[in-house]
């Protein structure tokens, strides 16, 4: 199984806590920047002409926030381009604040089967504070438009005064909206984003009310009907993001786009993070590519422990056998170290449910191994 992923970098405002690569203030550069993510499509078609693709994920930025016709012209330069498994889940992120009907036609027109909305929080001031464009009022009527869809709604946990009662609101206001998936996400300050002056002067929660507000969500959600399958995601039965999931278990992907990233048979490779030298490298018949790593034997198994152990499904040991050796073997020291934190069933090694949450405290004694 292999991903496709387009970063549509453009949004109407950022959010305090954004450290993603968008541009607020140049909208007017969607034509001419999708114009280039066409074109760069192009560019790999003889390079991927025997990779067949199952999930295709449009991510920001906002991808709602351009024309939805540049989302119809990029799926059908996909179909020209690629092979694209018949059934292949198709999802695109929305911010409630740019949805309305015509571009849910048009979505589907363009085969997306999948919506990722951003509700973050209910509480409108909670949204203000994070200088989100939307209101509760909005992910409403998003879900109004969306009923019977397969749709995740994002809820955040850690924000400024935010109350465990504030988070059951909105995971219920998520549910009551058809939500099927919830992504439940611990608001990280990082250096350099607005919030992380609220982080430095103490008035976000601390790390261990984040992590009590994650177990109490984790325990309210599965009493919704709610699993969790990953870290930070949960989902009702057969809801679980496909795409996501081949991220986490190592499967291959390409990206299209400014900052997007590709990893292709052991290779992985980064775009620039700059439009105007994105636009003029694809422009000029160029990847857009400055970062091009070739991945070792020994980052390779750490990848697959790490990211294996981030989802309910766990590592399965005679694949990874197949891949890499003797489980046990290989890393005998780190597993004495980490056993109590670890379950093993039949072939499946896991974390165990309640270290989930720190299951990187766990997964950091492999690095070195």
């Amino acid at each position: 199984m292999a991903g496709i992923y387009i970063h549509i970098p453009f949004c109407r405002q950022k959010c305090t806590y954004c450290d993603f690569t968008s541009f607020p203030d140049r909208l007017g550069y969607a034509e001419a920047y999708m114009a280039c993510v066409y074109k760069e499509m192009e560019l790999r078609k003889e390079e991927l002409k025997d990779v067949e693709f199952d999930t295709v994920y449009f991510g920001g930025g906002t991808p709602s926030v351009i024309d939805p016709k540049y989302i119809l012209g990029a799926m059908n330069q996909i179909r020209k381009c690629f092979r694209l498994k018949k059934g292949a889940e198709v999802t695109i992120e929305m911010n409630p604040g740019t949805v309305d009907e015509k571009k849910i036609e048009i979505y589907r027109k363009a085969g997306i089967n999948r919506y990722s909305v951003g509700l973050q929080t209910a509480i409108d001031s909670q949204l203000a504070d994070l200088n989100r464009i939307h209101t509760a009022r909005h992910f409403a009527h998003t879900a109004t438009l969306l009923k019977g869809e397969n749709f995740n709604a994002d809820v955040m946990i850690g924000l400024k005064e935010q109350t465990f009662e504030d988070i059951r609101k909105t995971i219920d206001f998520a549910v009551l909206g058809g939500a099927s998936h919830i992504s439940l996400y611990a608001l990280t300050a990082e250096d350099g984003t607005p919030i992380y002056t609220d982080y430095l002067n103490g008035l976000l929660p601390d790390e261990d009310t984040v992590a009590d507000f994650y177990e109490r969500s984790r325990a309210y959600l599965e009493e919704k009907g709610f699993a969790r399958y990953e870290i930070s995601n949960f989902c009702k039965p057969g809801r679980e993001s496909r795409h996501n999931l081949n991220y986490w278990r190592r499967g291959e992907y390409v990206g299209f786009g400014v900052s997007a990233c590709s990893f292709m048979r052991e290779r992985r490779l980064t775009n620039t993070l700059d439009l105007d030298e994105y636009m003029k490298c694809v422009l000029s018949g160029f990847l857009p590519v400055v970062d091009a790593e070739d991945i070792d034997e020994k980052t390779a198994r750490f990848e697959y422990v790490m990211l294996h152990l981030r989802t309910r499904e766990g590592l399965s040991l005679s694949d990874f056998s197949a891949r890499y050796g003797d489980f046990f073997e290989r890393y005998r020291n780190a597993y004495e170290k980490t056993k109590a934190f670890l379950s093993v069933e039949g072939d499946t090694l896991r974390v165990k449910d309640e270290y989930l949450y720190v299951q990187n405290s766990v997964v950091v004694e492999y690095m070195e191994a």
